[in-house]
């Protein structure tokens, strides 16, 4: 098995155009200064591929802030969306989303929703809103869907919002994620538009052993980061379009369960990915570029065991930027541009699911030389963390009576 894998993988790197140039990591000195992770690695025999790959030196901004509860009232909250308005648009993976008010006020789930599967880590996931909200009110979510014979996969649907906010109108799936899977693991799912107008879509490869090739596989969405027009379909300049028998939504592979997306402020979009134990990611990532998954990775299985047949890095593979050992957990990510924390300007912010850490990160070229840990004396799940157009950050914790946050200069 592992051969034909590996055949499978050199077809794929030669059909994109990959190098060995892809594992170049040079552009920026390592950091300097005191970890901030102390603990034991799980995977202490491993070794970072690059000075600053992993354990960052600690920072302290001394940012002056307080958190305000708006919210206890939400069934696990997976993703937080600000409108223009103040007000907050929130998925629920129970299958709900609602619009709560800027002072926490909680409104009814939102008509019209496609049907939900709630299974294990699938439900009602991901909600983004159009670059043309103002004018068409659109909006995008992710959820599981239910695909028959107790197969299901994650799907991508739109509708607009109802100017009494109490429903979504016209509805629709624009895109399915192919093969289905009969399992409740690793659907993903983050939606970032882009720049260039275009959504991107982060699909976990399903995690079951015999599903995690998919993640290699150019016939398979999933384990992949996808480009879509914001109708569903594929950009004709998507790396894999026009080669026979794979999925021309694919921008880039070998992911493991990737449910943090953000762009940059130079345009360039960064994912977290929840690796193996001791093998979260932090991946800057690129047209058509590989990141792996499960040939290349650090960390080991829950288990204890090496994962069978990866190495830390392969010719012709994408390291990671940087990585956790032990893991976070990471969920939700948000690059801070507001005017309301000068002093974080710039700043990556992504939610720890396993800690209940705000973890700051901050970025010098590809480099991660800081790295801050906050709100962890709240020992909640942090779901997701976006930023409003105030410039205060929103957060929801994964719980059963989810809380929303909001975070504000003090």
């Amino acid at each position: 098995m592992a051969e034909v894998q590996h055949a499978s993988v050199a077809v794929l790197l030669s059909l994109l155009g990959l190098t060995a140039a892809c594992t170049d990591a040079t552009s920026v000195p390592g950091p300097v200064g005191t970890p901030i992770e102390t603990r034991a690695p799980n995977a202490a025999h491993q070794r970072p591929a690059f000075v600053g790959q992993t354990r960052a030196p600690g920072v302290n901004t001394k940012v002056a802030y307080q958190l305000t509860v708006l919210t206890k009232g939400l069934n696990r909250p997976w993703a937080v969306e600000p409108l223009p308005d103040g007000t907050l648009l929130v998925t629920e993976k129970v299958g709900a989303m609602r619009i709560v008010s800027a002072s926490g006020t909680v409104g009814p789930p939102l008509a019209g929703l496609p049907p939900v599967e709630v299974r294990g880590q699938g439900g009602l996931l991901d909600v983004a809103l159009s670059p043309t909200f103002a004018t068409d009110r659109l909006i995008y979510w992710t959820f599981t869907e239910a695909r028959g014979k107790g197969l299901n996969g994650t799907s991508l649907a739109r509708g607009v919002l109802s100017t009494d906010r109490l429903r979504i109108e016209q509805a629709k799936v624009i895109f399915q994620s192919q093969p289905g899977f009969d399992g409740g693991l690793h659907f993903g799912s983050r939606l970032a538009f882009g720049p260039d107008g275009m959504l991107y879509m982060t699909l976990g490869e399903r995690s079951d052993a015999e599903m995690r090739p998919h993640a290699q596989r150019p016939d398979s969405h999933l384990g992949k980061l996808l480009r879509l027009k914001p109708d569903g379909t594929a950009p004709a300049d998507n790396p894999l379009v026009g080669t026979p028998g794979a999925k021309p939504e694919i921008w880039s592979l070998g992911h493991r369960n990737v449910e943090s997306a953000a762009f940059d402020a130079q345009g360039r979009l960064w994912t977290a990915e929840m690796g193996p134990r001791g093998g979260d990611e932090l991946n800057l990532i690129g047209r058509g570029k590989n990141f792996g998954w499960p040939l290349v990775s650090f960390g080991e299985e829950y288990s204890g065991q090496p994962i069978e047949g990866a190495l830390t890095d392969r010719p012709g593979f994408a390291p990671p930027a940087y990585y956790w050992d032990p893991v976070i957990a990471p969920s939700g990510a948000q690059f801070y541009t507001g005017k309301a924390f000068p002093a974080w300007q710039g700043s990556l912010f992504l939610g720890s699911l396993k800690e209940g850490w705000l973890v700051r990160l901050e970025i010098k070229g590809d480099r991660v030389v800081g790295e801050e840990h906050l709100l962890g004396d709240r020992q909640q799940r942090l779901r997701d963390v976006r930023q409003g157009p105030d410039g205060a950050l929103y957060m929801v914790t994964d719980q059963a009576k989810g809380e929303l946050w909001k975070i504000t200069p003090k």
